[in-house]
């Protein structure tokens, strides 16, 4: 099984023909996802992971020291679950929207059983009343596994470039 990288650049093990295979199905994974969240759908976002998931929001500082410390951590599809269910129905926050914006997914492994994509995001955010403004930007590192037709995160490290961020960091990537 291949671990992660979480920082540096590592050259894809899958050849080119087989990385345009399999894009189509991790741009596909990472679109719905995202349609998901910036719906404001909280709740449903679990849907996106495996039973024994890991989910976490690291500092691309932290990655880079191989110290992979989580502002956000959750093991465990009833970890999201629990989160998604507090940021839905305790909104102690300024109502905002979302918009995610990605870049098309890299293609770094595969071995049957999982396949491994990085992904480029820009996560803006917009204030009922206030301007949209950048709010975090980054790279999705992601292990993925089929199920059926379909694929499920059984890991995503969400990497964020600056160690300074918005204190209202509440939804998910």
């Amino acid at each position: 099984m291949m671990t992660l990288q979480l920082s540096g650049y590592a050259p894809s093990r899958v050849g080119a023909r087989r990385a345009a295979e399999l894009r189509p199905l991790v741009e596909h994974f990472n679109i719905e996802y995202c349609a998901v969240l910036d719906s404001g759908q909280i709740e449903e976002w679990p849907r996106f992971f495996t039973e024994d998931c890991v989910y976490r929001i690291t500092a691309r500082e932290n990655a880079e020291l191989d110290m992979p410390v989580g502002l956000v951590y959750a093991e465990g599809r009833p970890m999201l679950h629990d989160r998604a269910v507090a940021i839905s129905r305790t909104q102690m926050f300024a109502p905002r929207t979302m918009a995610h914006i990605l870049s098309a997914p890299r293609i770094v492994g595969e071995d049957g059983q999982e396949i491994w994509a990085q992904c480029n995001y820009v996560l803006l955010q917009t204030l009922v009343e206030g301007p949209t403004t950048l709010h975090l930007a980054g790279t999705y590192h992601d292990r993925f596994v089929r199920d059926g037709d379909e694929l499920l995160l059984r890991e995503r490290q969400v990497i964020h470039e600056s160690s300074v961020i918005a204190n209202d960091l509440v939804y998910p990537v």
